[in-house]
Order: C-alpha cells, then structure tokens, then sequence
C-alpha cells in the first residue's frame, strides 16, 4: 500500500488531473484510493434526511449504507483534524492512495501548475514535490517538468516515485499494530502497542478508533 500526493494552488485542474490518472493507473491493474483535504466546511449529506438528523442529534459517527455504496460520517466537532496516517488507517487495503491536498505533508507530490494562472508554481517552498506537470512544461523553473497532457508518462511517474504508506513498520508488526485515540485522554504507553484479540477483549469499541495492518499487506 502506497501513497502519492498531487498539489497546487486551486485552480490549477488538480482534480481535473486526477479523473484522467485514475483510470489510467487502473487499466494497469492498479487498485486506488483518494484522499482529498478540503478547507471549506464540506457537507456530503442532505440536511431533513434521517443520517443528518441523528448526526445533529449528537452521534459522533454515522455509518449509512445504501444499495451502491456505504459512507462513514466522522464529526470533528471542534476537534484538531486528524493526522494524515490517522486517516489513512481508515481507508481498506488497495495499491495505491492519492492525495489531493496535504502540501505541507512529507511525502512524494506531482505538483499541476499553468502558468496562465498567474501564481508561482510550490516546488521551492513545499516538501515532496518530486516534478511537475504543466501545460507549458518548458515554463517550468526548476526541477523535472512533465507535460499535463501526457497522462501515461505521469502515471509511471507516480508509480515509480509512490512510497509505502507506513515505511517504518516492519511485517511482524503490520500484523499486531494498533494507535488508540481517546477523546481528551491519552493511552498509556505500555498498552500503545497490542494484539487485536487484547484490544477488544480490553476496551469498549465505542471508545475505540483504531489502526490495524492486517498481516501480509505489502507497505
């Protein structure tokens, strides 16, 4: 399981990029997934709909699930956002993550930039940009510059250059590992590191968000 990072300023067709890549990356056999960090105020549900009702009634999580899909409902209600790992864990084993968004994250970027945009491109002051894609390559200052439209040659880019999500686990410990958030309290550190069968035997699961790597996983 590994993860790459696309960045730039809005605007600059981020997520335009990404609807022609993934296919591209799937053709190849490639099992994706995304993560994409929003600073606005998203919203997914529709308010007057039961899943939004019970979520303003005060539930902390709201898993709906419907005939074509299910989505899991978090409210951070004032809380800090969570670590990029953190979110991670919660995704289900696949090849590859995305990243839209993140640009502070270390980790390997593609960063889009048009310079009809009319803003500087990242690469100088942000962490991980390995190249960049742009619809005037030759424009671009410094650093590999690959051509927006060349999805093909992007795709190997991202693939070659992907990290694993969690490089500093060995395999025995992709099989056990799990990190325990609790809301205003903090987990001792001689139970930070235990068997799945000694967690659930131990703490309630509502009181319970945790990360686990099944065994077997390639990082």
């Amino acid at each position: 399981m590994k993860l790459f990072g696309i960045a730039g300023h809005s605007g600059m067709g981020k997520t335009t990029l990404l609807e022609r890549l993934i296919p591209e990356l799937r053709t190849q056999g490639m099992s994706v997934s995304l993560i994409k960090h929003s600073h606005k105020d998203i919203e997914i549900d529709r308010p007057g709909k039961d899943s939004y009702r019970l979520r303003e009634a005060g539930c902390g999580e709201v898993l709906l699930l419907g005939q074509s899909r299910w989505a899991l409902m978090h409210e951070l209600r004032e809380q800090v956002h969570p670590p990029l790992e953190y979110l991670l864990s919660r995704l289900q084993a696949c090849d590859l993550v995305l990243i839209e968004g993140f640009k502070t994250g270390d980790f390997p970027k593609l960063e889009v930039w048009r310079p009809s945009m009319k803003k500087p491109p990242l690469g100088a002051d942000w962490p991980g940009i390995t190249a960049t894609a742009s619809d005037e390559p030759h424009r671009v200052p410094c650093g590999p510059a690959l051509d927006l439209g060349d999805v093909g040659v992007i795709a190997q880019w991202v693939l070659k250059h992907a990290q694993p999500c969690f490089p500093s686990l060995s395999a025995e410990t992709q099989g056990t590992l799990f990190f325990f958030f609790f809301a205003g309290e903090r987990l001792p550190a001689s139970l930070s590191l235990v068997s799945p069968d000694t967690a659930l035997r131990s703490f309630r699961p509502l009181c319970l968000a945790a990360l686990f790597i099944p065994r077997g996983i390639s990082p």
